[in-house]
């Protein structure tokens, strides 16, 4: 079967998937009889081309790496260049919109505009875009369900790490009563290098050097990059949809090294903790700092590594973890999404 691929966003995630279609395309031939033709690509500072019978990938990544755009891309008597994002969603014959733009997590947008668009005609979308799942997950799942489309985010909260798709179909059958985890790696290396020794501007410098954290941190540092991933989790994974605002949060910016080695002392450590109560009708959802004994699950999680714990009452307690970002780990994640769109179609027609 082809697929036929919209990237709206080339940055790194977009074009990450973009190498692995090219790594992987005789793997995903002969595994999952799967062949993906990218016929469309728009971006608000690259620009955007669209080719009906499909572009050649390696061309449109030169082209962007050489000269920082898609429109010079060689013509033909196919090819179309110029078209905004919307238009490229409503006017090309991809199957699936594979949704990346830099999104405002305020409002969600440009990303819940695309969503809508894409799912009045018809086309399915694949995104790691945090703040359309987490401010608008109701109405977008419905509207997929409406049209008969498929919805995958996997990425949105761990990255290539399937912290929505393992509890959802690996542990169904479960009643999950309490989730809890690591879901920032940015703040879990600055309290791993606070245990060693150091402040926490140096170790926010740090890891601000290593490309962990943004120049401006705000996001990560104050909890509000976990905030979302929990709404998320508790809207998708529970049934129990919440916005972001119902998740009480506090960052770790309060914290000093003092806090941390007396906590080491005390056998403890600090981590800043996304949790979420399962309470049958409703949830309760926090992010803030917490003690935990050594002997805790998640107190051996270390550096810019994820975790999560899902509380089960049949299976007990499952841990997951891995990385929770990066460019190749979050493009392997929205290939999960276009393998489970296939299988989908696949269904469909038996």
């Amino acid at each position: 079967m082809t697929i036929k691929v919209a990237f709206i966003g080339f940055g790194g995630v977009g074009q990450a998937l973009a190498e692995i279609f090219i790594e992987k395309k005789k793997k995903l031939i002969n595994a999952h009889d799967m062949e993906v033709s990218v016929v469309a690509v728009a971006d608000l500072m690259k620009g955007s081309v669209y080719r009906p019978g499909g572009l050649e990938v390696k061309t449109v990544l030169e082209c962007v790496r050489n000269d920082g755009s898609v429109e010079t891309y060689p013509d033909d008597h196919q090819t179309i260049k110029g078209w905004s994002s919307i238009e490229t969603i409503e006017r090309c014959n991809a199957d699936v919109i594979v949704e990346v733009t830099y999104t405002d997590v305020q409002t969600g947008e440009p990303a819940i505009t695309h969503c809508h668009r894409a799912f009045e005609k018809g086309k399915s979308v694949i995104t790691t875009n945090k703040g359309p799942v987490a401010l608008a997950y109701k109405e977008l799942t419905e509207k997929a369900e409406a049209n008969n489309v498929f919805f995958g985010f996997e990425g949105t909260v761990m990255s290539g790490t399937p912290a929505l798709r393992l509890p959802v179909e690996t542990l169904a059958g479960n009643h999950i009563k309490e989730i809890k985890g690591i879901l920032n790696g940015t703040t879990n290396f600055i309290l791993t290098e606070m245990e060693k020794g150091m402040e926490y501007d140096k170790a926010l410098e740090k890891a601000q050097q290593l490309g962990y954290a943004e120049a401006d941190p705000t996001s990560d540092v104050e909890g509000y990059d976990i905030r979302y991933k929990t709404a998320i989790l508790s809207s998708h994974v529970l049934g129990m949809p919440i916005l972001h605002t119902d998740v009480s949060c506090e960052g770790i910016t309060n914290l000093t090294m003092a806090d941390v080695i007396e906590a080491l002392e005390d056998g403890e450590r600090w981590k800043l903790i996304a949790r979420i109560i399962n309470e049958g009708d409703t949830v309760k959802a926090t992010v803030k700092p917490e003690r935990i004994p050594i002997q805790d699950s998640l107190a051996g999680i270390s550096g810019a590594t994820n975790a999560i714990v899902f509380e089960c009452d049949l299976s007990g307690p499952i841990m997951l973890t891995g990385a929770g970002a990066g460019l190749k780990e979050t493009g392997f994640s929205l290939l999960i999404d276009l393998i489970h769109y296939k299988k989908r179609q696949t269904l469909a027609k038996i």
